[in-house]
């Protein structure tokens, strides 16, 4: 799904999905239950799964949970007495000459929420990282396609790094700014990326037919 190789509105069975996955029907029925219960799936007694329209305005409500957890960790890392381990990790990844930088989508995508996450755990409150790890779970067959076109990815090194900066130089008001811009800019391109990417898959599928 995160491909949009199903789009919504597609139907299918477990054992359609199985048999093109090359696995049985009990994963396959695993994961399914666990897309439903994200909101991604459904399942009706007589016509079986069918892909659910993407809710924007869920997707929404997770940003802006998102927002809230990220900035109130932010502010408390530029408020800690002593040095924070984890941004030595982080600074090996993002703040790194252009030349150095990974162009693979997929790859900064996955990176992209280990920095969010590490800021997250390097607060130390662990209920929070809970909390902040489901909303990434929620949003990331939307957040992912962030990634598919080079300047996000470019845009996205850049500001990792000036958030990181402000942390390590405790200029609080500066890494708020730049973290909320940061995550709304990419909450208004996922959602026009989404639907470009629904426009372009719903014709291939009427071509295809």
């Amino acid at each position: 799904m995160n491909d949009f190789l199903l789009v919504p509105g597609d139907r299918f069975s477990e054992a359609e999905m199985a048999a093109r996955l090359g696995v049985s029907r009990t994963p396959v029925r695993e994961a399914l239950f666990r897309l439903r219960n994200e909101g991604l799936v459904d399942v009706e007694s007589k016509s079986g799964w069918f892909v659910r329209p993407i809710d924007f305005q869920r997707i929404d409500q997770l940003y802006d949970l998102r927002v809230v957890l990220e900035t109130w960790c932010v502010a408390r890392l530029c408020t800690a007495s002593a040095a924070v381990p984890e941004l030595e990790a982080l600074k090996r990844v993002w703040l790194v000459p252009a030349a150095e930088r990974l162009v693979d989508g997929a790859e900064v995508g996955a990176l992209d929420e280990q920095f969010h996450a590490t800021l997250v755990r390097a607060t130390g409150n662990a209920e929070i990282a809970r909390v902040h790890w489901d909303v990434t779970e929620r949003i990331r067959i939307v957040r992912r396609l962030d990634f598919t076109r080079e300047d996000r990815i470019e845009a996205t090194y850049q500001e990792h790094g000036k958030i990181l900066r402000a942390i390590i130089q405790r200029k609080a008001e500066q890494a708020l700014m730049v973290l909320r811009g940061h995550i709304g800019q990419s909450q208004v391109e996922v959602r026009k990326i989404t639907l470009h990417t629904l426009h372009e898959a719903r014709g291939r599928g009427l071509r295809a037919g």
